[in-house]
């Protein structure tokens, strides 16, 4: 079912609810109303009719000729009670057609508290106590409520129809303002559908209100900026990696078949396999870093994670940079170390993330032509920082945006060898990991790159 018929539903359920709620209220507290006027009503006639009956005053019956209409049925009764406020078992009345449906009740009722009431199908009796000459009786007055029966019936009537109009009314309504509310979706959805793989360039047009709907085409606009350049930077990396991989096999293709053209001297053939062997080397590195970059994507399904120290991490880190480049003058700065060793832990793979900081110090030894680097650490109870400095040649700030691409290198790296996938391999452990790399550079001042890694809470 659409949404738009969903709010229709609701809003006249409830709406119809809250309506029928007031009216079976106003109904209810009408009719309350009409029975108590009718017992009022009944309860004067009651009291004129003893007056008019027990005393020798003309003026109770000629008020009742002139001025009280005769209500439909209307009878009147006199009881006469004992001296003990008895109706004597005997009197006829009481088994009078009229009055054998009155409990007993309703005369102790009459006579203890002075009047009573009571209803038997459309008959309202009303009955009061009245003392004449010292003896009790009990007047009562019995009528049938016409009026008011009808009076409640066509209000009942009037709820119903104004009920029913309502509804209409508010389906009518509700269609249209579902429809009014829901057009910037119907817009959207209908400019989602015209965005393919060839025109990720196209963006939503956001509604200017600072509503729901302009958040979320802006949410969508933000998506279609993130695909657009990922399907650039996959372009990228697909064009940069058959050159990569196109030059080393051109060489390699090119020297084989140098070397079989013609017979040669021993050594040509020695440089030639020499030639062929640094290739082959180049592109199995290249080859390597390629299926690095590939294995550290976004599904951390993949990796296995646990407990690490960050201490620890680095100490391997600088190990390996020593066996790796004997001449290099990396040191550890010591003094943003917490007190708390707890700080220290992290979730991740050690390997990802000793591959991900080995790549980073190379990086910092080899554009420094092995001046001193460092690296630092600092941690809280939310994050570990580590810091990693150097005093190289930099990164020209028209470069910086392009960093994190793969086979990317600066303009000024020509004179290093390398191949453009440290940086992109390592932001990618480290966001697979939960964090964030932050890079500043100055061209011939040096490079600093500040890694953040949550705590382990553990």
């Amino acid at each position: 079912m659409k949404i738009r018929y969903k709010i229709l539903i609701l809003f006249t359920v409830l709406t119809v609810s809250i309506i029928l709620l007031m009216a079976t209220f106003a109904y209810l507290l009408t009719n309350r109303h009409s029975f108590d006027d009718f017992y009022k009503r009944l309860e004067i006639r009651a009291y004129i009719a003893a007056r008019a009956a027990f005393t020798k005053d003309k003026a109770y019956s000629q008020i009742r000729e002139e001025h009280l209409e005769r209500l439909p049925h209307e009878r009147e009764y006199f009881l006469k009670a004992d001296s003990s406020l008895k109706i004597p078992a005997d009197n006829k009345l009481l088994t009078s057609p009229s009055l054998k449906h009155l409990p007993a009740s309703f005369y102790r009722q009459v006579l203890a508290a002075g009047k009573a009431t009571h209803r038997y199908e459309d008959t309202f009796y009303e009955g009061v106590r009245y003392v004449n000459d010292q003896t009790p009786y009990i007047v009562i007055v019995s009528a049938r409520n016409d009026y008011g029966s009808q009076y409640l019936e066509d209000l009942r009537k009037v709820l119903i129809l104004c009920l029913a109009i309502a509804a209409v009314g508010i389906v009518t309504a509700g269609l249209f303002f579902s429809r009014y509310i829901l057009q910037p979706v119907r817009q959207i959805t209908s400019q989602v559908k015209n965005i393919r793989a060839h025109n990720l360039h196209l963006r939503l047009n956001a509604p200017s209100s600072d509503d729901e709907m302009s958040e979320l085409a802006q949410t969508f606009n933000n998506m279609l900026d993130r695909l657009e350049t990922a399907f650039e930077t996959q372009n990228n990396f697909v064009s940069n990696a058959s050159h990569e991989l196109g030059t080393p096999l051109t060489a390699i293709i090119g020297e084989a078949e140098l070397a079989l053209n013609k017979q040669r001297p021993e050594e040509e053939y020695r440089q030639s396999l020499q030639v062929i062997l640094h290739e082959a080397d180049r592109l199995e590195h290249i080859t390597r870093s390629l299926l690095n970059l590939a294995q550290t994507g976004f599904d951390g399904k993949r990796q296995q994670f646990e407990k690490i120290r960050t201490d620890e991490l680095i100490f391997s880190v600088k190990n390996t940079i020593d066996r790796i480049n004997p001449d290099n003058k990396v040191e550890i700065d010591y003094t943003m170390l917490p007190e708390d060793e707890d700080k220290l832990f992290i979730k991740g793979n050690a390997q990802l993330l000793q591959l991900a900081l080995s790549n980073i110090v190379q990086n910092a030894c080899k554009y420094s032509d092995n001046r001193p680097a460092y690296i630092a650490l600092a941690a809280t109870d939310k994050s570990n920082v580590i810091i990693i400095k150097d005093n190289g040649i930099g990164i020209p700030a028209q470069d910086l945006p392009f960093i994190y691409e793969p086979f990317f290198r600066a303009s000024n790296t020509g004179r290093y060898k390398g191949y453009g996938i440290g940086l992109p391999l390592a932001r990618n452990i480290i966001r697979l990991h939960g964090g964030n790399m932050v890079v500043n550079s100055q061209q011939d001042e040096g490079t600093e790159i500040r890694i953040t890694l949550p705590t382990s809470t553990e």
